[in-house]
């Protein structure tokens, strides 16, 4: 492959991303509804895309069931947090009843979708926008190093089943560079000495819900969840790192106590 057709996606991939950062930091930065809102969409584009991978020849079950997404966070954000749960899980389950094809995978990815979007909307609110600026940006840097070191140094592949483009030389470059984010958040916030090892930890899980969704794309033979995004695909293939990175994070919150961390 020439040195063009190596790089030739860089440029809409740069500008789409820049356009992606700019909407995304300004929702994490008004927070409440305005961030809200944004998971929902999300959510709802995404399981979107996951049904009409799995049900190509289903177009008007797949925007039902996208529909249904979005309406299911809004009304799981808006009910106690038990019933909000078992909200998205009738979703999840009713989308895999209603595809019929793929049931497991739907139901489990569909669910870890809706639990994302909903778990972010609350840790926001609970933890406030440090917290979760942290958590992009571990993701944001271990898909850049990876992307970056892949293309450069290649070598062995790191699971070539699964995913093929992805090496050893790039997953560990996204440790690495997700490790430093927790070191430079460590020198302006009041965030414990354990930060860096767990932002390294976050970015293995990123990286798992990468390879995650590439299993499922390889189970549908698709090359992209969607054209939604230039240079990009869909939103599943630009979040399914922080849909890995944000599971890990909430069930972290669930077991130990999250300090305030302070700019």
């Amino acid at each position: 492959m020439t040195a063009t057709g190596t790089w030739a996606d860089l440029g809409p991939r740069m500008v789409s991303g820049a356009a992606m950062v700019v909407v995304g930091a300004a929702a994490v930065w008004a927070g409440g509804w305005w961030f809200g809102t944004l998971a929902i969409v999300a959510a709802g584009l995404m399981i979107w895309e996951l049904a009409a991978m799995i049900r190509p020849d289903q177009p008007v079950a797949a925007r039902l069931l996208g529909l249904a997404a979005a309406s299911g966070v809004l009304l799981a954000l808006v009910v106690p947090g038990v019933t909000g749960l078992a909200i998205l899980a009738v979703v999840a389950l009713s989308g895999a009843v209603l595809l019929r094809s793929h049931a497991a995978i739907f139901a489990i990815y569909g669910f870890a979708i809706l639990l994302a979007a909903w778990g972010l909307v609350g840790f926001r609110a609970d933890y406030g926008m440090v917290w979760l600026i942290w958590l992009v940006l571990v993701v944001v840097v271990t898909d850049i190093a990876g992307y970056f070191a892949g293309r450069t140094f290649g070598g062995p592949r790191f699971w070539p089943a699964v995913s093929p483009k992805k090496t050893w030389s790039g997953t560990i470059a996204g440790w690495i560079a997700a490790a430093l984010v927790g070191l430079v958040f460590l020198r302006f916030t009041t965030a414990g000495p354990d930060l860096p090892w767990i932002s390294a930890a976050l970015s293995l899980a990123s990286q798992m819900g990468d390879i995650a969704e590439s299993a499922i794309k390889r189970r549908m033979g698709v090359k992209d969840s969607s054209h939604l995004i230039p240079g990009h695909g869909g939103l599943m293939d630009r979040f399914d790192g922080l849909l890995g990175a944000a599971l890990l994070m909430l069930l972290v919150a669930l077991i130990v106590v999250v300090p305030e961390v302070r700019p």
